[in-house]
């Protein structure tokens, strides 16, 4: 049997010496017939609270939390049906923060194709830097009584905006909502307490789940110490269209747009199989070691005890530092 697989910017043909195959994968979606009506839609007449136009004021500065180059949301159309709903701000009141949490900065060249070059040229992009503490601002206490410290122009900032997409996480339990603040801006020792071994290898830090999920919880109560005036969420196909947009309040629309993407990805499996061939979703969640992990979590909830995993990444930038990853790793 041959089956492809997503891997880079392409597809990899899979032939699998068997005919007693099983193929898992999401729904297919089409995509929004026009995104931008859509988004204009969306955020003039949110799920229950003021249109964003009516809540940032012309002398304001904001700052708009976007994902870095390791995420599939399509920054480079959503970022310009923004300004055009905000265009009583002007261009050098606004910053736009490029959420690495604890990745690389992104480069000048991938920063100007991620929020696509109009955008690059008019408005302030910045590389979070969790790693340098004259970038950061202390907020508060974290979940676990530790000092907590955010990028300064996040911050600074009169209004904040999130933008993220919605899809299955294999610790969170999905990715959008507040996660595009914490760990998305946070300092580097706040981010590793995040990911510490007793939070991630709960049993309620899985894929799917949002409630009682030690994850998520440091999620939502470290990314609200600030208040974040409005989020954009949306849910994706696996051609990067938009197939559903979740514009407002943070809960609410994590809330909404989570039911709605559990549906449409997540399939139900009634047996476990000793052999299971995966991939990582392709560029640009799969560009490093780190990141491919995803691909394996998600095999494992399903391989047979004494199984085995295939799993496929491209891997564009190998083995990332992410502190000592890749020393370990190597080691």
């Amino acid at each position: 049997m041959e089956t492809q697989l997503q891997y880079g910017k392409g597809d990899l043909t899979v032939e699998v010496p068997s005919s007693y195959v099983t193929v898992l994968a999401p729904k297919t979606e089409e995509g929004l017939p026009d995104e931008a009506a859509a988004f204009r839609e969306a955020v003039r007449s949110p799920i229950g609270g003021r249109p964003l136009r009516e809540l940032v004021g012309a002398g304001e500065r904001v700052a708009v939390v976007i994902p870095d180059i390791t995420r599939a949301l399509p920054r480079e159309r959503l970022l310009p049906w923004l300004f055009e709903e905000l265009s009583h701000i002007p261009p050098e009141n606004v910053t736009i923060v490029n959420g690495t949490g604890s990745h690389r900065a992104n480069t000048e060249e991938e920063l100007a194709a991620m929020v696509g070059p109009g955008v690059y040229g008019r408005y302030s992009v910045v590389n979070h830097d969790a790693h340098d503490p004259g970038t950061l601002e202390y907020v508060g206490k974290s979940l676990t009584g530790r000092d907590l410290y955010m990028n300064r122009e996040y911050v600074q900032a009169d209004r904040r905006i999130v933008m993220g997409f919605i899809e299955p996480h294999f610790m969170a339990g999905f990715s959008g909502g507040y996660k595009g603040i914490f760990p998305a801006v946070a300092d580097v020792v706040s981010i590793m307490d995040y990911h510490r071994a007793s939070v991630i290898g709960h049993e309620r830090s899985t894929w799917g789940v949002l409630e009682d999920n030690p994850t998520q919880d440091q999620i939502r109560a470290n990314g609200s110490l600030l208040p974040v005036d409005f989020c954009v969420n949306v849910t994706l196909n696996r051609a990067r269209e938009i197939t559903g947009f979740y514009c407002d309040e943070v809960l609410a629309t994590h809330a909404a747009g989570c039911e709605a993407n559990k549906s449409a990805t997540m399939v139900a499996c009634e047996r476990e199989y000793p052999v299971v061939v995966t991939t990582n979703g392709g560029y640009p969640l799969d560009q490093n070691l780190y990141q491919a992990v995803k691909g394996m979590s998600a095999a494992y909830q399903i391989v047979a005890e004494g199984g085995l995993i295939i799993s496929v990444a491209r891997c564009n930038d190998g083995f990332p530092d992410h502190g000592n990853f890749r020393k370990m790793l190597l080691e």
